[in-house]
Parts: C-alpha cells; structure tokens; sequence
C-alpha cells in the first residue's frame, strides 16, 4: 500500500499539576527508587482542573497554529482515546465544538496503538481524496482511569493529549497494524459499569485498569520484535539504518531491552516517560513533537514508530521526514 502523507504540525496539551514519585509515596507503601529503577519515570503530570476536553483543544490549537492552518482548512478530525469527557458525544466532536471545525469527525480506540491506528485511518481519506487535512488528537486521562490505591498501575500512567495535521507527501512509508491470538481481555483491560437496569443480574459499578505487568512485558517483547522484523522483509530496511526509534513510552525496561536486543545505541531511542510516564495513546505524538521541536529529528531521517497496548494491539510505522 501507498501512503502519500507527511505531518505539517504539532501541539500539546498537559496539565499543569506534575506529581512526583515522592509525592505518591505520600499516600502509597513506595518511592522514589522503587518506582524509578522498575520503570524509569520521575514525573507525571496529573489533571486537577482541567478536562480531557481543555487537553485536547490546546493540543489541537497548537498543531492548527503550527500548520499555519485555520479550523475550516480541517477536513476530518480523528481522535484517539480510551474515552472522552463523555460517552457521548465522542471527544472529538468536543474537539471540533473548541476550535470551531465544521467537519467530520469520529474517535478510534486502540489503546496505546491508538495513534498509529488513526495514522492508518488518515492516509485512507487522504489516498482516496476525501479529506486533504485531517487533525489527529492523541488524549488520555489515565488518573481517572487507574486504582490510586494499587501501586502497581497508578504509578505508570499520566495524562495528556498531543496533536498533528497530516496532509498530502511523502513522507509516510510504511504501517502495519497487528493484534495477539491470546486470552488477552484478562492481561490488559478496563470494565465499564453495567447500569442499574432491573433486569441485570450483576451490577457492577465503573472499573479501574487492570494489568498483568510480567504477562505484557512478555507480549511487548515478542511484539516489538516481529514488527520490526516485518519492516525489514516489507521495507528493506534494517535495524543500522533507522536513525531513530521512537517507542510506546510504557516502561524505560523495555525500550532498552529492546535496543540490547537489536544492538542499536541508546541515543537511537529517544525518551520523555521519565517526565510524562506512560500517556498511552498520546505518548508517540507527544514524543514526536518534543524530538522534532528540539531539532533531533532532521528532514531525511528516517524514524521507526511502534506502540503496543491493550486488545492486545500493536502497529508500527516507518516516515522518512520531510
């Protein structure tokens, strides 16, 4: 498949309250050095005030300004996200009512793959000549979805939403989108609430994340290294030849296990989870727009994007920058 797309523009939107390790030792039996050392995160920033919503229109906002586009240039907006502010309507269409688009616009949930799986969906529209602009937004507020009472979850994940606009290039060279044949609903998964119809048996009351941490390192692991090898047989492309690797920010273990195992340097795998810890959806366009802005991403470099995450889902993506 052809992918005749490139990304003109970023933005992000993250809360203004960062909660440290040792503000979580406050509360939970942890600390600085349990926490650091099993996940290489410092930080997360936390939402107090603000919305998923206020998150994803700055983000939006930002990435329109970037692209030097106005909201009517927008075509199609597709979000990514475990869930927005509401069932319905759908985050996006909260997107759309901030920054004043008129255009179609739908959510995809794909977990932490949740971006690449709305790259996929954009060169669709793109390819077909349907939308010749498409905002993609990457948002999450994991503090409402994970246990503060279990330190096993609550310490991995912040909240956040990252933006861009894609349109028209030549940048995009390849995608490929992928889930396990494996009992997976019980390694990685958040249940929803039943109501209080009269007619359930079971009540259930909204659930919180739940995770099966040595079985999804295990997935991750084996993941990360078929995709990467289906690059190589699709593109030609080996590992010494991608400049950079930017990985799911889930836990710094596994993306330095990963870059043992390819024997690539670690400078060829830039990092921000030691400041953002895991943002599921948002964190490859969140770690995409800090690699750009500070000018480590060059035009011509060509970058390795794969995410992993609940379903359980994976998808990789290679872009020679333009």
């Amino acid at each position: 498949m052809v992918f005749k797309m490139k990304i003109i523009g970023f933005g992000k939107g993250i809360p203004a309250r960062c909660v440290s390790n040792d503000d979580i030792a406050q509360f939970l039996d942890t600390s600085d050095e349990w926490i650091f050392t099993r996940t290489g995160i410092k930080t997360r920033y936390v939402c107090t005030t603000e919305t998923l919503t206020d998150l994803s229109v700055t983000a939006a906002n930002g990435a329109l300004e970037d692209a030097k586009l106005n909201p009517d240039d927008i075509d199609l907006i597709i979000c990514a996200t475990l869930g927005g502010d509401y069932g319905t309507p759908s985050l996006s269409c909260c997107i759309a009512e901030g920054i004043g688009a008129k255009c179609p616009c739908f959510d995809v949930n794909a977990a932490c793959t949740g971006f690449i799986y709305a790259l996929e969906l954009a060169s669709g529209f793109i390819s077909s000549g349907k939308a010749k602009n498409v905002l993609i937004v990457s948002a999450e507020m994991m503090s409402a979805k994970t246990d503060w009472s279990d330190r096993n979850t609550c310490v991995l994940f912040g909240d956040g939403a990252a933006g861009c606009v894609v349109t028209a290039g030549n940048a995009v060279k390849y995608i490929n989108l992928s889930s396990a044949a494996m009992p997976n609903s019980t390694v990685l998964n958040m249940p929803n609430g039943t109501g209080n119809s009269p007619f359930t048996k079971e009540q259930k009351s909204s659930g919180f994340l739940h995770m099966q941490g040595q079985e999804v390192f295990k997935f991750v692991v084996n993941i990360v290294e078929s995709e990467l090898k289906l690059v190589q047989e699709r593109t030609g492309l080996s590992p010494a030849q991608i400049d950079l690797f930017l990985l799911h920010q889930a836990n710094k273990r596994i993306i330095d296990f990963t870059g043992a195992k390819l024997k690539q340097p670690p400078e060829k795998f830039p990092c921000n989870i030691q400041r953002y810890g895991n943002l599921s959806s948002a964190s490859i366009p969140l770690l995409l727009f800090e690699t750009v802005k500070s000018g480590q991403i060059k035009p011509g470099d060509t970058l390795l994007l794969c995410a992993f995450g609940a379903g359980l889902t994976a998808g990789t993506c290679v872009i020679v920058w333009e």
